[in-house]
């Protein structure tokens, strides 16, 4: 069981786009749910203990199904996402390496039957969001003011080593027997 998120990492406020010089080649405008704004996206990937799975920084233009397959080479089982996620060509390529992707539907979407557990999983998406929010404000990883390319992304990479160092992960807290009947298959 895993879950994956993007994160915005901008580089500078949006007012300053046009001025900004030190990410001129790399960085991309890009929306989040909540902004545009000018920089990277941080994909990761967790476990149901909060751990770090899979990490790839994007700029920030780039949609959030596109690193998808690279980051989940090598696991299996089921991946909730949120709606950016939606896609039946990724939905496809991914159950042919053994990974269940699970996200909500669209309003305009068909009804599908979903099971229980999948449904009751895909509410614990909270996780993901609070472990984005301690990248964010425990661990700093969301920088604006960095004067070199490679300073930002050893900040960047040094954040995320903070975060796996972290004592107090957010987690789902799943008994031996939930964990045991996620394991059977319905």
């Amino acid at each position: 069981m895993a879950f994956i998120d993007s994160l915005p990492l901008p580089v500078c406020h949006n007012r300053r786009i046009y001025n900004h010089q030190v990410f001129a080649d790399f960085a991309q405008r890009g929306k989040s749910s909540m902004d545009w704004f000018y920089g990277f996206k941080l994909h990761f990937v967790i476990n149901d203990t909060g751990d770090l799975l899979a990490v790839r920084l994007t700029p920030g233009h780039v949609d959030d199904r596109t690193p998808v397959p690279d980051l989940v080479q090598g696991l299996w089982g089921q991946l909730f996402g949120d709606r950016g996620y939606l896609g039946q060509e990724l939905f496809e390529q991914l159950q042919q390496t053994g990974v269940q992707l699970i996200t909500k539907l669209k309003r305009n979407m068909k009804n599908k039957l979903m099971p229980l557990w999948d449904k009751l999983l895909l509410r614990q998406r909270a996780l993901i969001e609070s472990v984005g929010k301690q990248l964010k404000h425990v661990c700093q990883i969301a920088h604006t003011r960095h004067r070199s390319v490679p300073h930002a992304f050893v900040h960047t990479f040094a954040a995320l080593v903070a975060y796996t160092w972290h004592e107090h992960k957010p987690s789902l807290h799943l008994t031996d027997e939930e964990q045991r009947l996620l394991a059977e298959p319905f």
